[in-house]
Order: structure tokens, then sequence, then C-alpha cells
């Protein structure tokens, strides 16, 4: 979810919000229980078109307003259908879909095959500049839509995509991919209405999906408002009458805002109140395990980050970073060092492989030194991680990361901390490749696939592959392991791509983390998804 069009988005916004008119059937107080429940959240980078849309505070409003083929189930996080009535194939490269009947989007509008095959077609094409375009890169064609290097667009549409009824089409790949289903239940594959392309302008103003909520108004930097759409027909209705979205550019005021009555649920506990939160707020405070890693990423489209010997550099300040401590007392045992680039949610059996990192990721000053020594040094002497400073705690933990390098080699100006102001600002900085040293970079699945925890994130060209980082073998890897028909194989040939991952530290792996909430009194049946994300329809107010 990246871009650069805020202003944009605000006008519209500023006119929703001045007419203060629901998006499609949705009311405020309609729906069971008729109530409306406040979250803490954070403006989204971009506006919500869903193959625009690659991180987390975009994400909720995603989950809440769309419905896909696919959905992950909000307790085991396997893929299940939604809209895919079925989805059959006989090679692993050509599928047929058929999508149910009787699903509509909130201003009427029936769903049909028609609603996928055209929002797939958008988020492909190359002058749409979505920022999901890459999920579509299997799909035959999609080198003519969407060519590589700065090439012209030769095509409008996917060649491997065909509708073939009101509520059928298939889906011709470029290789086999066996998983590829697994992953239709990601918001850049959600269907999207005729509106969406008779008045594209309109449409960003007061977005219109399938889901459970439909959008009522928006204001940039103070709230979203979602109301309960009393038409959906999906199985998952919203036990409650809405939730506001209220921003916040510290999650400590958002706390400060719960405890005084003054907020419902905050969905990232500050690191500064886990010490107290069990105390404040009992069993109303959640610690569940999440698809969630943490690392630091390198640009390496700066030179000084990709040139020989700099594999020893990253190495040495992976061997500095005291991961152990920084989670015991920063985090309260909220997070665990990490010992690979996935997350234990997987399973070993779905590629989780602990100690796969091995002595890289173990705290040794020593030997810290003598790589980083052995790689030619820091780039200028000095290392400045980035971070955004609104959300998360990160800039209390990137303080940490800093003290434990410069501890471990004797030098308290080896590494400092450089803070951007917002999550938006931060993430324009990465998508314009502005960084010119390591910069935080977590991750939250996308689905519950060890392919998405590698290749989004270090296949060339991925779209949030924000570094840039390349390397052959990787890719052939990458491609191998999706051929695979047999899941088993499949895992094991992404765990050797992990290896390569691995061997160069194409990105410092920190710790896991948990997904952690909040909430009031007036709330019940609050959990969060694995993806550590609250489950908005199933919360009942009181």
């Amino acid at each position: 979810m990246r871009g650069a069009r805020h202003a944009r988005w605000a006008a519209c916004a500023a006119a929703v919000a001045l007419l203060g008119a629901g998006c499609g059937g949705g009311g405020g107080g309609s729906g069971d229980g008729g109530a409306v429940l406040s979250s803490s959240w954070g403006d989204p980078q971009n506006p919500l078109e869903p193959a625009n849309t690659n991180e987390v505070q975009g994400g909720k409003v995603l989950d809440m307003i769309f419905r896909g083929l696919k959905r992950y189930d909000p307790v085991s996080g396997k893929a299940e259908d939604m809209l895919a009535e079925s989805i059959t194939t006989s090679d692993s490269q050509n599928f047929t879909v058929t999508v149910k009947d009787g699903w509509t989007f909130s201003n009427g509008e029936k769903v049909t095959a028609r609603s996928f095959v055209d929002a797939w077609n958008y988020g492909a094409s190359l002058r749409n500049n979505q920022r999901n375009a890459y999920f579509f890169s299997y799909i035959d064609g999609y080198d003519k839509v969407h060519p590589d290097g700065g090439g012209a667009q030769s095509a409008d549409t996917l060649s491997g995509l065909r509708v073939t009824g009101d509520r059928t089409f298939t889906v011709r790949l470029s290789q086999k991919f066996s998983s590829f289903p697994d992953t239709l239940g990601y918001a850049a594959f959600a269907p999207l209405p005729r509106a969406f392309f008779d008045d594209h302008a309109a449409w960003l103003s007061r977005p219109v999906g399938n889901g459970p909520y439909a959008v009522d108004s928006y204001t940039k930097g103070a709230q979203m408002s979602l109301r309960t759409w009393e038409g959906y027909p999906g199985p998952d209705k919203a036990q409650n009458g809405g939730v506001d979205l209220k921003v916040y550019t510290d999650n400590n005021t958002a706390y400060t805002d719960l405890m005084a009555g003054n907020l419902d649920l905050v969905d990232d506990v500050p690191a500064a109140q886990l010490k107290n939160v069990r105390t404040d707020l009992g069993d109303r405070y959640l610690n569940t395990p999440a698809g969630i890693l943490q690392t630091l990423a390198f640009p390496y489209y700066d030179k000084n980050w990709d040139k020989p010997g700099m594999d020893k550099v990253r190495k040495g300040l992976s061997r500095a970073i005291d991961r152990e401590q920084i989670t015991k007392t920063i985090f309260a045992g909220t997070r665990t060092p990490a010992t690979d680039w996935t997350s234990p949610v997987l399973g070993e059996d779905g590629g989780y492989k602990p100690g796969l990192c091995g002595e890289w990721c173990q705290y040794d000053p020593a030997a810290a030194r003598k790589l980083i020594e052995e790689g030619g040094g820091l780039p200028g002497g000095q290392v400045k991680i980035t971070v955004n400073a609104d959300t998360g705690s990160h800039k209390q933990w990137v303080d940490a990361v800093c003290n434990s390098i410069n501890n471990a080699l004797d030098n308290d100006r080896a590494c400092v901390t450089n803070p951007i102001g917002t999550f938006a600002d931060f993430r324009g900085r990465i998508t314009d490749k502005k960084m010119t040293g390591p910069f935080r970079a977590g991750w939250q699945m996308d689905y519950p696939l060890i392919q998405n925890f590698l290749q989004p994130l270090y296949y060339t060209g991925a779209s949030s592959n924000d570094g840039k980082w390349s390397d052959e073998k990787f890719d052939e890897l990458v491609d191998r392991a999706n051929s695979e028909t047999d899941a088993a194989a499949a895992v094991r040939t992404f765990q050797q791509a992990e290896e390569v991952v691995r061997d160069s530290m194409a990105a410092i792996p920190l710790w896991y983390q948990n997904g952690s909430a909040g909430y009031s009194q007036r709330l019940s049946d609050v959990k969060l998804n694995p993806f550590s994300v609250p489950v908005y329809d199933e919360i009942k107010v009181s």
C-alpha cells in the first residue's frame, strides 16, 4: 500500500464527511446489537483500492468491507471457501472458478465472475500503478500487461483470464502453482463493482465493497466510520452496529483513552504499558500468537549496502543485537527472538524451521566486531536505522537495538535512530527508494503459507521487496517450489530458498510478534485472528 494520492483521497473524504451519508445499505445503529464500537487505527498510505493496499492499516478496512473467493479462518488461518463455490484443477496450472450465487455489493450490484476478472485485470495493469500488481504475475499474459524493465504495456487484459459464464471463469497460470487457490483470500484478489470503473473518483471517495461493513465517512487524520451493511449475504454478519476507527499517532495516547473510557479497543498495546496491562485490564487483555515477523531491511539500491563484503557486515550487525534482552525488557515476553524468516504460526509442517538462522542470529559482540571489520566496516562509519515514530512503540525498540549494537561494537555512535513522524511518510520514503541505511520492515502475513514470508519480500521485483534485493538462485528455488504439486516437497524447496536469504543476510530477523489488544467493559467476544487483526464482525457491544 504505497503511492502518493493522499491529497485526492483527503479531498474526497472531506466531501463524504460533510455529506454524512452511508455507503450502500449501511447506517448508524443498524445490525444486531446496533451499538457502534470505537477502535484505534492509523491512516492508510493509499486510498482503499484492494490491489493498491499492502500495509496493515488499510488492510484492516479491506478485511471489513470486502469478501473474496477465499477467507482465512479467524482462528486457524486456514483458507476456506467464501464466494468460491468451487475452484478445480487437474494440473495445478489451469483452474476453473465458480462463484456462489446470491452475492451482491453494498450498492446492490450483483457479484459475478466478471467482478473478479475485471478487478484482477485492473490490479495487474502497469498503467494503474497498483502496489499489489505482482500478486497477479503468475497469470498468463502478465508480462504483456505489466512488462518488467520499463517496457511498453502491450495488452490491456491478462490472457490467462477468461469469463465463461455469469458465475464461472478460468485462470491459466504461466507455470504450475499448486497453492494458488489458497492465496485467493488476500485482499488484492477481491472483486470490484462496475461503479469502481464507471466513476473511479466517486468510488475512491466512498468505497463500495461486498463485506459485512460499508464505509460511512472518512476524515484523514481523524476517523473512518464504518457501519454494518444490513443486506450482507454472508455467514459472518456483523454482531454490532459498526466501528469507528480513530486515528492515533501515538498508541500510548490510545491506551490512555481506553483507560479513560474514551475508546473501546486498542489493537496494539504500547510497550510502555505491557508491565501494567494485566493489572489494568485483567482478562480484557489479549496476547495471542500471530503471523508477524519484525526485521531490519536494507536498501540494496544504495551501492554502499550492495558491494562485496556487505553480507558480513549485515551478519555482524545481526550478531550485535541482543534479541533475548530486548524482547524481555521492552516487550515483556510478547515477542520471541527470531531464528528464521517465517513464523511459528505456520508450524514445522508448514515451513517454520526453528534455528535455520543459526549462529547469525545469536548475540556475540566479539564475533560481531570481527565480521564487520572483515566486511569493510560500517558504511560511513555509522548506521542510521529509520523507523516510523507514530505507532507500535517502534522507536523504543529501535533505540534498544541501536544501544545493543553500540555496546557490542564499543562505540556509542555506531548506530543511531532516524525517526520519521508518520507511518504514511515512512512508507512513502521507502517506496521512493530514499533509504540510505537499514529500516524497520515488519511483515504481517497475507496468507498462512511459507511462500508468503519469502516471495513477496525477497523475489526479484516483488511487491514488498522494499530493499530491492535480488538473487537468481533464490528466484529459481521459489519458482521450483511453486510448481511442486506435493505440499511437503514445496515446503522443503521453499526452505532451501530461505537458506539463500540467510547466507546473504538479505534482512535481519529480529523477533516473532504476538498480537496484543485491550478492550473496554462494553465489549465481549473480542479476539485477534492469526494476522493480529481484531475480528470486528464478531464483537458484541453492550
